[in-house]
């Protein structure tokens, strides 16, 4: 897109729901799963890197890999009772508002202090994420 002056502009094609630091973990994460499956290992059971969440609604995601696809692996708690590890798409999350028109944060104090099984079983046990 090219700005009023004739100024190539790169428009953000996404919200900032993670640190330069945050992202290149998530893909790193990634990258060894992925090393791990082709090996034939088994899976790494790492810490969530971020938690995000809706400011106005009951989601909430805690991250632990993100693809070069756009696609993240974590714990994803939509609100209805039954948390579960899965995949996520990052433009759905992006694209996401709740009923206040608010979009989806990262939570800037979260600090993960087990690893994502242990944090699913608490959910499960509470019927939601428990940070």
């Amino acid at each position: 897109m090219t700005g009023p002056n004739g100024v190539r502009e790169t428009k953000e094609l996404h919200m900032t729901l993670f640190t330069k630091t945050q992202l290149e973990q998530l893909i790193a994460n990634c990258q060894a799963q992925i090393v791990r499956m082709d090996a034939g290992d088994p899976d790494i059971d790492f810490k969530p890197v971020v938690k995000l969440f809706t400011p106005d609604a009951q989601c909430t995601w805690l991250l632990t890999e993100l693809g070069l696809d756009d696609i993240a692996f974590g714990l994803c708690d939509l609100g209805l009772g039954s948390p579960e590890i899965g995949f996520v798409c990052m433009r759905e999350i992006r694209e996401l508002r709740g009923p206040l028109g608010l979009p989806v944060e990262r939570d800037l104090h979260f600090d993960a202090n087990k690893t994502l099984s242990a944090y699913a079983e608490e959910a499960r046990a509470h019927g939601r994420i428990v940070t």
